[in-house]
C-alpha cells in the first residue's frame, strides 16, 4: 500500500511542476514525471508477489501469473508519451526562437 502512496506523491510532484512553474522546460519535465507515475501505477496494478512471467507452456499450470494487460498498456503509453515529449520540445524550441525566452509570463503575445 505504501508503494501506491509513493506513486501518488510522484504524480503530485509532477502536477506541482505543471501548475506552479513558469519555465516551459520545467513544465515539460513535470508532464514527464506525471507520465512516469501513471505508468508505474499501471505496472503496480498488474504485479503479484512471487508471480511468474505470463508465458504459456503446455506442461505448466496457470496460477500466480502476472497480469500481462497492464504491461501492454504501459508499453503503448511509453511510445505515446515519447511522441508527446518530442512534440512539446519542438513547440518550446519554436517559441524560444520567436520570443527568446522560456518564461511563459514574459511571453505576452502568442500570435502566429
Amino acid at each position: 500500500m505504501s508503494i501506491y502512496i509513493l506513486c501518488l506523491i510522484l504524480f503530485s510532484v509532477g502536477l506541482y511542476c505543471v501548475l506552479r512553474k513558469r519555465n516551459l522546460i520545467k513544465i515539460i519535465i513535470g508532464i514527464g514525471i506525471m507520465e512516469y507515475a501513471a505508468n508505474l501505477f499501471f505496472i503496480l496494478i498488474g504485479y503479484r508477489q512471487e508471480g511468474r512471467a505470463p508465458i504459456y507452456a503446455h506442461d505448466q499450470v496457470i496460477n500466480n501469473m502476472v497480469d500481462p494487460l497492464p504491461q501492454a498498456v504501459v508499453l503503448t503509453s511509453i511510445v505515446l508519451g515519447l511522441a508527446l515529449m518530442l512534440l512539446l520540445v519542438a513547440i518550446s524550441i519554436r517559441i524560444y526562437e520567436k520570443y527568446r525566452t522560456f518564461d511563459i509570463t514574459k511571453i505576452n503575445r502568442l500570435k502566429g
